[in-house]
């Protein structure tokens, strides 16, 4: 009898190898080679060169559209952004964020907007039919009408029931629970996320049905799983924030259909995740006026937002001094406090230093640079910046300070909460509500007090 052959594929990125290791030398990543059972039969490669068929084609201009193509909304004016105007028929979207941020509690508020005319159907491999109620009854999605829902791991009968074409919009929580019954392997595994993203998207294709796929992360925060899953689907929403309060953030990182410039901002309540209309209003609502505060006026996505940064500078008690940041690049912080001591006269060798973004939100915003140097300064020299000054501004190597993007929108969400003045570059346009600056150096000593 012929001994079955097997190989070792890595859970994190695919690689096949022969034999075990306990390094994937494709990734990096340690302990995760998993043993498969590899088809002793006749190829893929060879069974697809004989049995192939010639495709039927036809001219683009020839491809005819209808009404079916037309975007479902979610019932929250700035989600529908994120998505490009809504959602898509036909679409598979992954949903993807920390455990217990809010990813089932937002698709149970969408799904039961749009069942109001439409039929949905919330398909969960993690909680029992009793816990999905238990939530829709706190949402007030059990008065959905056309809101139907099963629990099941199986992405056969999900795909067959998809594949029905009774639903227009399905949601299937989480990918990572679902298993076909011809592979072998674990629900979780790279063969196992893969071939059930397949068989899904198979079916949202050939049905029309709009497909949200809830995903996992892992502790980085990336997407668990095979990174073919992120190319497999159309739209790919992570959603960002502090599980425990603050602002949630659900911004696009791919999307096939839209921009990935737009960010929707949420804050959890009881019933349900809220969105937020005036986020710079509330997070600069509880500021005190005390030195190592500053208020950046940055981007989140294309939406114009004012944020209040604060910098701690203390005596360290150890031999090497500590740098904390929450909410920024710790690996950015130490590259500005550098350009600090070196182009001014601070002193920060010897200084532990804290950063925090008040709300919970994350930057990735370069013109965040200026205004974390100008905290680090406030708080190390013990003096305050003007409250009516918002910042923003690049910092470079040599001190100077670079343009920022979208200097207009910045300028005009800061002159509606009432500042009066903001230190940045010169934008295209001079405007006398900027007050230029040239480096570092001089944006400190002509506004410390």
């Amino acid at each position: 009898m012929v001994k079955a052959k097997s190989n070792y594929v890595c859970q994190n990125c695919g690689a096949s190898y022969g034999k075990w290791s306990g390094r994937c030398d494709n990734c990096g990543e340690w302990n995760t080679l998993v043993e498969q059972l590899v088809d002793m039969g006749k190829s893929a490669v060879s069974r697809a060169s004989s049995s192939g068929k010639a495709l039927l084609v036809q001219h683009i201009s020839d491809i005819k559209t209808d009404d079916k193509s037309a975007r479902i909304s979610t019932g929250v004016g700035d989600l529908d952004l994120v998505l490009g105007g809504g959602i898509l028929p036909g679409a598979v979207i992954l949903v993807a964020g920390q455990p217990g941020i809010g990813k089932s509690t937002l698709l149970l508020q969408v799904t039961a907007y749009v069942a109001r005319t439409r039929a949905v159907l919330y398909a969960s491999g993690e909680e029992s039919a009793s816990q999905v109620k238990l939530r829709a009854d706190r949402l007030g999605a059990d008065a959905a009408k056309q809101l139907d829902f099963a629990s099941s791991t199986s992405a056969d009968d999900i795909a067959a029931t998809i594949r029905s074409g009774a639903y227009d919009v399905a949601v299937v929580d989480s990918i990572q629970t679902l298993s076909l019954d011809d592979i072998a392997s674990a629900p979780g595994t790279v063969s196992q996320i893969t071939n059930s993203s397949n068989v899904l998207i198979r079916a949202a294709k050939e049905s029309g049905t709009a497909v949200i796929l809830v995903g996992h992360v892992t502790k980085e925060g990336s997407i668990a799983g095979p990174k073919v899953l992120e190319h497999l689907v159309d739209v790919v929403l992570q959603f960002e924030g502090d599980r425990y309060g603050g602002f949630k953030v659900v911004r696009a990182v791919k999307n096939r259909f839209g921009s990935t410039n737009e960010a929707a901002i949420f804050e959890m309540y009881e019933e349900g995740l809220r969105l937020v209309e005036n986020p710079s209003a509330a997070l600069l609502a509880e500021r005190q006026e005390a030195d190592g505060s500053v208020v950046l006026a940055t981007l989140e996505g294309n939406r114009p937002l004012l944020v209040e940064i604060q910098a701690l500078v203390h005596p360290t008690s150890f031999g090497y001094p500590k740098r904390t940041s929450s909410g920024f690049d710790p690996n950015r912080l130490n590259v500005l406090i550098a350009v600090l001591e070196r182009r001014t006269k601070l002193k920060l060798s010897d200084k532990d230093i804290y950063i925090n973004v008040v709300g919970g939100l994350k930057l990735n915003d370069r013109a965040a640079d200026l205004a974390i140097c100008m905290a680090i300064a406030s708080a190390a020299a013990g003096r305050k910046i003007d409250d009516d000054i918002v910042v923003f501004g690049e910092v470079g190597l040599g001190g100077e300070i670079r343009s920022a993007a979208a200097v207009d929108r910045r300028i005009g969400e800061a002159k509606k909460l009432g500042f009066k003045k903001a230190i940045a570059p010169n934008g295209p346009a001079k405007d006398r509500f900027i007050t230029p600056v040239k480096d570092l150096r001089m944006a400190l000593i002509d506004y410390l007090k």
